[in-house]
């Protein structure tokens, strides 16, 4: 269930770590070295044992701001279903280490500073609520996996800067220097990678009809009836609901990461390897970030298309921007899950400390508009991060609301467990932040397969076609990008 240093957890204590780190000086100020690029180092992290990377590349998005590199981590904590206790496991794995001092007294402030970098899948909720299990497991793939990086590479693409991280710990072999000489090392070797092949980036001749699907068209349309129908009962105000597509995937996962970069960069992207499976996140919703003291979950609810090689892109995408911001049916969608949200917080935060610290607002992508918000509040003390994921997760955005009878639901109707859709990835620092996403616009390689799943929230007036489409939308870019990869 876990893979963990030696000591028992009777005897494991918690113990001070110290963080060393270097600025690597850039030849021309502001600008990134002409020898050093972020696909090139991405390249080499990825022929790494165990590597993770984070962060994405939308200069659009102030939320893309650092990205990160990591591999060959020094512990694996990994929870499968024959567990009893993930939560509890995690406290302890988490709990091993702890920063001497602030990470910002050395770092740009919300930077990485070493830790456990990772995901927990959706179907961890049956382990906080009790749910029916009648969804198919098939993927099997661990609920949880964190690894633990005692050293990391960091860009801050806002200052064009580039950081090593390494931490000093009680039974290390190597000394901070020698981390920090390793990972320049890594740098070096990043002078001699060859740019990725280009690829198509274009969205509009993905052929959904080709790939398989966990319901058929009929299917999905007798599911919202069905969900029409818990509606009109009362059960619940808004369900989120998905399919699953899947297709023969035999590519170097990491050419998938690279694809969606270039064309569908996004500030919460993720690239994980884990050797028999890969994990490829193109996400644009923050879950949940945690950062002296203050918590914060900002979900999306409104999509529309967004296109660019398109004679017509110009009035096309004024009048999808205008058409969401003026949909009365999502901003009642966002308004029920800032409900939920809050709801959440009030479990873990300070009486009288949550507000809605950023009202609805449009952000902008490649190949879509969001209409997001944000919410936050101040922490409790005594509230550690299992408690945390006892609260909030999964997070209301990609639920429904009431959130355990939405989940209820959702298991249910959708023939397939999620896994690592719309579950979370990201990472908890030995500084106690968290920054973690809504694994959405995310792909599962395993098994030989690709495996993308689109879903969107049903309401009283959802209409059966349009929601349909609107899977499609999502589905298209990142079906593009595996069809791009594998040059079909």
């Amino acid at each position: 269930m876990t893979v963990l240093p030696s000591q028992s957890d009777s005897t494991r204590q918690s113990c001070v770590v110290k963080l060393h780190c270097k600025l690597v000086p850039s030849a021309v100020e502001g600008t990134f070295k002409a020898d050093i690029s972020p696909e090139a180092v991405t390249s080499v992290f990825a022929g790494r044992l165990d590597p993770s990377i984070l962060g994405g590349n939308n200069a659009e998005c102030p939320a893309g701001r650092f990205s990160v590199w990591a591999a060959e981590p020094r512990h694996i904590f990994e929870f499968t279903d024959d567990g009893d206790d993930p939560l509890g496991d995690i406290e302890k794995a988490l709990g091993r280490y702890r920063l001497d001092k602030p990470a910002a007294a050395m770092l740009p402030a919300g930077m990485f500073c070493g830790g456990w970098i990772g995901y927990f899948s959706y179907d961890l909720g049956r382990f906080i609520e009790k749910l029916p299990q009648t969804a198919a497991g098939d993927l099997d793939l661990p609920l949880i996996r964190l690894c633990f990086y005692d050293r990391a590479v960091c860009c801050d693409r806002t200052t064009r800067q580039w950081w090593l991280l390494a931490l000093e710990l009680p039974d290390d072999t190597q000394s901070p220097h020698e981390k920090l000489d390793e990972l320049l090392g890594l740098l070096n070797d990043s002078r001699t990678q060859s740019a990725p092949a280009a690829t198509s980036g274009d969205l509009q001749d993905v052929d959904i009809s080709r790939l398989t699907c966990n319901m058929t068209k009929e299917q999905y349309y007798q599911a919202l009836a069905r969900i029409h129908r818990y509606i009109y009962d009362g059960d619940v105000y808004q369900i989120n609901f998905s399919q699953r597509f899947e297709c023969p995937y035999d590519h170097p996962p990491v050419e998938l990461y690279h694809w969606q970069n270039r064309y569908n960069p996004s500030p919460y992207a993720a690239f994980i390897d884990a050797g028999d499976y890969s994990i490829v996140s193109a996400s644009p919703e923050m879950f949940l970030t945690v950062r002296d003291g203050t918590i914060s979950t900002t979900p999306i609810k409104g999509t529309r298309r967004r296109v660019v090689s398109h004679p017509q892109a110009a009035a096309i995408n004024e009048a999808n921007f205008t058409d969401l911001v003026q949909s009365e049916k999502d901003q009642a969608e966002l308004c029920m899950i800032i409900d939920l949200e809050r709801n959440d917080l009030a479990r873990i935060c300070v009486p009288g400390t949550r507000f809605v610290s950023q009202p609805r607002t449009i952000e902008t992508f490649p190949t879509v508009f969001h209409a997001v918000a944000t919410v936050q509040g101040r922490l409790r003390p005594d509230c550690g991060f299992g408690d945390i994921l006892r609260a909030t997760f999964p997070g209301g955005s990609i639920t429904g609301a009431p959130k355990i009878r939405s989940m209820e639901i959702i298991d249910e109707l959708e023939p397939t467990r999620r896994s690592v859709y719309t579950g979370s990835i990201g990472y908890i620092g030995v500084d106690g932040s968290v920054c973690l996403n809504i694994a959405i616009r995310t792909v599962i390689i395993a098994n030989g397969k690709a495996y993308a799943q689109t879903g969107g929230g049903i309401v009283a007036d959802s209409n059966a076609d349009a929601e349909w489409e609107e899977t499609i939308t999502k589905a298209r870019a990142l079906l593009a990008g595996i069809a791009a990869v594998q040059g079909t």
